[in-house]
């Protein structure tokens, strides 16, 4: 019985450890998910923003008490709000980002953004973000993003 504990002990130090390194890559991967975001909203992409997003219309987009339900809604909004005429974009920073990783295949993201406008403004606030693992990587399923007063 002894023998059969003891060689139990390090196969269970390894399972633990690949569950670890597997949590450790969705972090970085889901990082990286948004650093591209934050590259593509500076090269102002928006098309290639949209690619950390689930394109579905079960996506749920969340800003102030409005709802924007779908991919195609949440791009259309970012649109009309950041790159229509009278609009800027600015540039994107994304910090403080704590990512949480509830499986292995599911994330909960927190963190603050701010813009830097052309005219020194700064327009920022913080978010929350669900992440789902699908075949071509991580996307966010839900976005609830709020601006300080």
């Amino acid at each position: 019985m002894k023998l059969t504990v003891v060689a139990l002990v390090p196969m269970m130090l390894v399972a633990l450890w690949c569950v670890a390194q597997r949590s450790g890559n969705a972090e970085s991967d889901i990082e990286h998910v948004l650093r591209m975001q934050q590259e593509a909203w500076n090269h102002h992409d928006l098309d290639a923003f949209m690619q950390g997003y689930w394109n579905s219309p079960e996506l749920t987009f969340f800003s102030g008490a409005k709802e924007s339900k779908g991919w195609q809604a949440t791009l259309d909004r970012y649109r009309a709000t950041y790159a229509s005429p009278g609009h800027e974009m600015g540039k994107l920073d994304f910090t403080d980002l704590r990512v949480e990783v509830l499986g292995s295949d599911a994330a909960f993201v927190r963190g603050v953004w701010e813009l830097t406008m052309p005219d020194g403004k700064t327009p920022h606030g913080r978010f929350t973000l669900i992440f789902r693992k699908f075949p071509d990587g991580w996307k966010i399923i839900h976005d609830h993003t709020s601006a300080a007063d």
